[in-house]
Formats: C-alpha cells, sequence, structure tokens
C-alpha cells in the first residue's frame, strides 16, 4: 500500500485530496495546525482505518522528521493561501509558506521520500500582460505570498538538483469548490458571492469587476495532484481551467443560479490582486491532466453545497 502523506490536508483543497487518495486505496497521514483547516472536513474520512490525523504545523521540523519515516510521496498543500493576509502580516507568511516548504523538504530528503508534490501558485506570474500564462514565462510576483510560492518551487528545484529528491510543482489557478470558507476576511471570491446571494446581503467587488480568472473545480486539482505523483514527471506546470472568466460575469452566473436581484458593491482594487490570469494547460495534459469540470457543472455542485 503506498503511503502518502498531505501537510494542510484538512484544508479546502487539501481535504479533497484526502478523500480521492483515500478512494484510491492510499493509506494517508494528515498533518494541519487547524489555522485555516477545519477537523470537520475529513471527520468522514477519519473512521478509515487507512487514514490518520496529526495536530501540527510544518513550521515543527521535528515532527515532520518523524512523520515522514517510511513515506512514499509527500503532498504539501499547508500554507497561509492569501496575497492581502501576507501584505498584512509578511512575516508570518514567510515561516509557514517558506520556512515550512524548506522543513518539507529537509524531512522528504532525509527519510528518502520518494516524491514531493509541492502547491504553488499563479501569482507569481504576477501583472505581467501576456497570455495565457506559460510555464517559462519570467515570474514577477506582486506580493508577499506569490514571492512566498516562488522561493519554494526554488527549493524544490533545487532540492532535486543537489539532493536528487524528485520534485513537482502545481502552479493553481484559481481554485473553487465546496468547503472553501466564505467567513474569512480573506476569503475567495466564489464563496463570497454565493453567500451574498443567499444571505441577501450585496457583496463587494474590489475594481471595477472586469478583472479576469481562470477558475478550477478543486476536484480537478485533487486529481492534478495524483497524476503527478503517479507519473514519472518533475518539474513546474499550470493547472487551471484554460479558460477566462471576468468577476462581473462571475458574479452574475451565481446570482441567476441563485435567483438573486442583489446588485454588487464596488470598491477600490486591492494592493497585490492581479488584473488578468489565464492558464496554458498544455504541458499539464501531455501527464494526463484534463479539467472535468467547466465553470457550470463545477459552481452548480458548488451552490447546493452551500445551500445545504
Amino acid at each position: 500500500m503506498t503511503k502518502v502523506v498531505v501537510t494542510g490536508g484538512a484544508g479546502f483543497i487539501g481535504s479533497h485530496l484526502a478523500e480521492e487518495l483515500v478512494r484510491r486505496g492510499y493509506s494517508v497521514t494528515i498533518i494541519d495546525d487547524l489555522s485555516t483547516g477545519k477537523k470537520e472536513n475529513v471527520k468522514t474520512l477519519l473512521k478509515d482505518e487507512k487514514i490518520e490525523f496529526i495536530k501540527g504545523s510544518v513550521t515543527d521540523l521535528p515532527l515532520l522528521q518523524k512523520i515522514f519515516r517510511d513515506v512514499d510521496n509527500v503532498f504539501h498543500l499547508a500554507a497561509i493561501a492569501s496575497p492581502p493576509r501576507s501584505i498584512d502580516d509578511p512575516l508570518s507568511s514567510h515561516e509557514v509558506n517558506v520556512t515550512g516548504t524548506l522543513n518539507v523538504l529537509l524531512s522528504a530528503r532525509d527519510n528518502k521520500v520518494k516524491k514531493v508534490i509541492y502547491s504553488s501558485s499563479a501569482a507569481v506570474y504576477g501583472n505581467a500582460p501576456e497570455l495565457p500564462k506559460q510555464e517559462d514565462m519570467m515570474p514577477g510576483p506582486e506580493s508577499p505570498y506569490a514571492v512566498d510560492k516562488l522561493s519554494g518551487e526554488n527549493y524544490c528545484g533545487v532540492f532535486q538538483k543537489v539532493y536528487g529528491l524528485s520534485t513537482v510543482c502545481l502552479r493553481y489557478f484559481n481554485v473553487y469548490g465546496p468547503r472553501q470558507d466564505p467567513n474569512s476576511q480573506y476569503a475567495a471570491v466564489i464563496p463570497k458571492f454565493i453567500k451574498s446571494c443567499i444571505d441577501g446581503n450585496p457583496p463587494i467587488i474590489y475594481g471595477d469587476g472586469e478583472q479576469t480568472r481562470d477558475f478550477i473545480f478543486v476536484k480537478d486539482v485533487a486529481k492534478a495532484n495524483i497524476l503527478a505523483a503517479e507519473r514519472k514527471l518533475n518539474g513546474v506546470y499550470n493547472i487551471g481551467n484554460g479558460t477566462a472568466i471576468s468577476v462581473n460575469q462571475l458574479f452574475k452566473i451565481i446570482a441567476d443560479h441563485v435567483k438573486s436581484d442583489i446588485k454588487p458593491e464596488y470598491r477600490e482594487e486591492r494592493a497585490g490582486d492581479i488584473k488578468h490570469s489565464l492558464a496554458d494547460i498544455s504541458q499539464a495534459r501531455k501527464f494526463g491532466f484534463q479539467p472535468g469540470y467547466d465553470m457550470k457543472s463545477g459552481l452548480a455542485d458548488t451552490i447546493e453545497w452551500y445551500k445545504k
């Protein structure tokens, strides 16, 4: 039985990945400090004898060294995943996102882990006007969070070259789906829009709403991680849907689905926000990645979850 660790496995994306891994017969250890993740996200999984939950942080190197013994693969998702929060508190963001990633790589190296699959972000591209974003483009971070994620990618590359540790970096575009927290100060736009429409409160749109995003459903991201682990590959790959939609269009789709007639409130755009984002996923397609959800089907599943 393949043994894997999922850091941040009680979080939004991590819990979906853990769920898919268990479904496929993997033995899974989740480590999460529950600062943003929730144990209820994996509550049903914990009934399975193939899964273990450990409350802890990637900033705890001795703990990681212990947990990674006899592990085949590590899926590293633990992070403070918010550009605005990183601008407010860059030091905490660095400690978790950069030092935490270094701890993961050190522990993987020392325990002879076969591969680390690292969750990076399209934020590393910044506001360069060229679209779609391709992996060989020059990065242009616009926030401490983006710097953190790029640092993690560089550490992965160096650990592969210097120590022979196999690594794959997945640059997620805008991930959405069930379990995404709409209540956080730094919550992503889709859960905020859905909650606002259901509750009848005008949502806030920063800027003019014409900024565009490439949204990818969380279950597709989980499958991309497993493919990256199972295939013989290394390097950096975009994980998106390969299509873009404006924030205004997104709000209209959600409002129509929920049958809400509320209007959004527009505010000044935020520092560190990206204007346009679109993934070229041709490299990921080469290892078998193919999004299974379009915006219509993904949003329908997501909205139904929030209604429940």
